[in-house]
């Protein structure tokens, strides 16, 4: 089965917070190819805040940017 691959645009918004670095991530899921650092971010689901992610600095500078009331 050949890989398709579809770009999405975001249409929603994150709910998140810096990464402290040492903290405990074990109820976050962190993808192998990084390592949590300052500046990284976790993310959580707003609807199952149980459902968490760490996201790398640059992948959150390149895509997202403090939304103001």
């Amino acid at each position: 089965m050949a890989d398709v691959w579809t770009l999405y645009k975001r249409i929603n918004r994150a709910v998140m917070r810096p990464y402290i670095p040492g903290e405990d991530l074990s109820g976050v899921s962190v993808s192998l190819a990084d390592e949590p650092k300052e500046g990284g971010m976790v993310a959580r689901n707003p609807d199952n805040h149980a459902d968490q992610w760490y996201v790398a600095e640059q992948y959150f500078k390149d895509n997202f940017a403090q939304e103001v009331s």
